[in-house]
């Protein structure tokens, strides 16, 4: 038996139970891990609260990312061996001291990426990837605005988006969020508690917007946020830590000027083996350099998921935080 952080009912963080659970031997295209840290992210509350149904029902182990060791291989898999570090972006099992994974979904950890680093950083990571580098691919050319820039996923984005020559607008939500995100390469910080974010978009640019925004709020920043895109630009709605955006009439975009939308999905940009290992490889790749700093701002027991999840809920943490079994 092996701790692990179950939910029996959707609901707040104390539906958030620590126990005891039983991780049989891997079966056929299965490997077992113990794990050295269990990331923690904004996707696990809307499992938690059941905004997004979970895959297997209840019961379920919360966390969609870690990395860990692997104690032992199922009989068929053969590109993995006991002792590898590995990490990984799964629906669902994270928090638990070990677990069983699909030996096609994991990544080999290379040299330069400690685990406690690899398990907090995949699922942010591998989106920021996919955001600057697929969905639009950011350039010199681009001005672009983050929202949540000092958030785990803003701070990397905007680190990434300034390696690639971008001019990067963010919000934040105090003056403290606001100087770690210009540590980390935000040109321009908006305060959007005090400040009207188009109207101050419109001034740093003279006029011109924005070639994209990313927007992983959701409901209380949309519409407004159309209104910092430039005709022919792009909308990415790729969270809802606000709550969902509502359906809306499809001509507000040709209203705005002929914008292009889009909610794009990990799971979409790294279903092949192929993607995934392209995501990953980038994703070491940016960080192993230097170019992308992602430190652990925060280092919880796994006993204490119910306090990560309150302070994750109530924009007391930045950057990147993690749960240690």
């Amino acid at each position: 038996m092996v701790a692990a952080v179950r939910v029996h009912k959707v609901g707040g963080p104390e539906v958030l139970t620590y126990e005891e659970v039983d991780v049989p031997a891997p079966g056929p295209g299965q490997i077992r891990i113990s794990q050295a840290s269990c990331g923690i992210n904004f996707i696990d509350t809307y499992f938690r609260t059941g905004l997004y149904p979970s895959p297997v029902g209840l019961p379920f182990i919360a966390g969609n990312e870690g990395a860990g060791t692997v104690t032992a291989v199922g009989p068929d898999v053969t590109d993995i061996a006991v002792g590898d570090k590995v990490a990984y972006v799964v629906a669902l099992g994270g928090y638990a001291a070990e677990r069983l994974l699909p030996a096609a979904r994991v990544v080999k950890v290379p040299d330069g990426i400690d685990l406690a680093q690899a398990g907090g950083i995949m699922l942010k990571g591998m989106t920021v990837c996919y955001l600057l580098r697929r969905t639009f691919k950011v350039g010199p050319e681009h001005t672009i605005l983050i929202h949540a820039a000092a958030g785990g996923i803003g701070l990397i984005a905007c680190q990434w988006a300034k390696r690639l020559g971008a001019t990067v607008i963010g919000t934040v939500g105090s003056k403290e969020k606001g100087e770690l995100a210009k540590a980390n390469g935000c040109d321009h910080v908006i305060y959007y508690r005090d400040e009207d974010f188009p109207a101050r978009v419109k001034e740093i640019t003279g006029g011109a917007l924005c070639d994209v925004v990313y927007d992983g709020v959701g409901k209380s920043t949309f519409p407004a946020s159309l209104d910092c895109i430039k005709p022919l630009g792009m909308f990415v709605s790729f969270g809802n830590a606000s709550g969902s955006i509502e359906a809306f009439n499809i001509n507000l975009l040709q209203a705005k000027g002929s914008l292009f939308v889009t909610r794009p999905t990990l799971n979409h940009y790294a279903a092949s083996r192929a993607d995934l290992d392209g995501l990953a490889s980038e994703l070491f790749e940016v960080v192993k350099s230097g170019a992308v700093k992602i430190p652990i701002q925060t280092r919880y027991a796994l006993k204490d998921a119910q306090q990560a999840h309150i302070d994750l809920e109530s924009r007391a943490t930045t950057g990147t935080s993690i749960l240690v079994p």
